[in-house]
């Protein structure tokens, strides 16, 4: 699911994001710890294998990449997205796992965290672009993949732009390259089929219960930044387009995740809160899940917003390109090893 860069769409400067990614970070490790502690899973002293950990990120990324395969066949003129999203969150479910956010289903110039309403009626129409991303998660490591799929036949060059500029990301990940060169091999590729990289969404660094773990690498060349280390996992996601390669934030949000805890001054706003930290920590979750359990539209909309002005819950606003311009995206998550960038998100 895509990040957006956190200078030029948020506003924080370099050594502020940093810090803003590294709190919000040890705050999840907290309350990641409490609720391990809660439930008797880890004792004193012990902490997480790094073996265990990467092998959960390859099962997780083995159950996205045959969910996403099988959800292709769900993408056709007519089809509800609340159906599609409900049933591929099910695939994931059915498989073993959990889903590591809500699945988006991004259509024509909705670039990115568009996930259905509880009553979303919205059907797919004959010439949608449509971006499926979705996540799957084991004990808090994520398998992150997104495609498009074109319903029209009309725009195959906006396509492979995205997935070309993926292929080469990848192939010149490897430890010691910075994050601006990959960003610059991303925006060549695109470029070189005369589209536009979106300049303002980025991939991001994986972690435990850490979907955005404060790393990103842009769609674009920009000059140093981190540098890859073996070890690292990272969802790569280009994003090419016929617009002027940024996007917006819309008023819509449906997706949230929780920042931090602290009290709250109606007695709904805390339920909610306790519901949403049992089932999905710090992982982002959709307004539609919790309806599930919280019927009144009413009183979870209040409580989300009491939640979200308090800082607790951040919100993921639908984002949509700038000039109304078509959207493609590509991601697989990758893990950096000794000489290469070794794909987990493949059967």
């Amino acid at each position: 699911m895509a990040d957006e860069d956190s200078q030029s769409q948020i506003g924080l400067g370099a050594s502020e994001a940093d810090v803003h990614a590294k709190g919000a970070h040890e705050h999840a490790e907290d309350e990641l710890e409490a609720h391990a502690h809660d439930e008797g899973e880890v004792e004193e002293g012990e902490s997480p294998d790094e073996a265990e950990i990467l092998k959960n990120f390859e099962k997780a990324g083995k159950i996205a990449r045959r969910v996403s395969d099988d959800s292709r066949k769900l993408i056709l003129p007519g089809e509800s997205l609340l159906d599609i999203a409900e049933s591929v969150e099910k695939m994931i479910e059915d498989a073993g796992a959990k889903p590591g956010f809500p699945t988006n289903i991004s259509i024509n110039e909705i670039a990115a965290h568009f996930t259905p309403e509880w009553d979303c009626e919205t059907l797919l129409g004959e010439k949608d672009i449509v971006k499926i991303d979705l996540g799957v998660h084991i004990d808090g490591c994520i398998g992150d993949i997104a495609y498009t799929i074109d319903l029209s036949d009309e725009h195959g060059k906006l396509l492979e732009a995205s997935q070309n500029a993926l292929n080469a990301a990848i192939a010149c990940a490897k430890p010691g390259v910075k994050v601006g060169e990959i960003g610059g091999a991303i925006e060549d590729e695109i470029k070189k089929l005369g589209f536009k990289p979106i300049e303002n969404l980025t991939g991001h660094m994986l972690r435990p219960y850490m979907l955005h773990a404060g790393v990103e690498i842009p769609n674009v060349r920009v000059s140093g930044g981190y540098e890859l280390q073996e070890g690292d996992i990272f969802a790569i996601e280009p994003f090419a387009t016929d617009g002027s390669g940024r996007v917006n934030d819309t008023s819509q949000v449906e997706i949230f995740s929780i920042e931090q805890t602290r009290n709250t001054r109606m007695r709904q706003s805390r339920q909610v809160l306790s519901y949403a930290l049992e089932n999905y920590f710090t992982l982002p979750f959709a307004e539609r899940w919790l309806h599930k359990k919280f019927q009144s539209k009413l009183l979870l909309s209040a409580a989300l917003k009491e939640l979200m002005g308090s800082g607790i819950l951040r919100p993921y606003p639908v984002l949509k390109e700038a000039d109304n311009g078509l959207v493609s995206q590509a991601e697989l998550t990758v893990v950096i090893e000794k000489d290469s960038a070794r794909v987990l998100t493949k059967l």
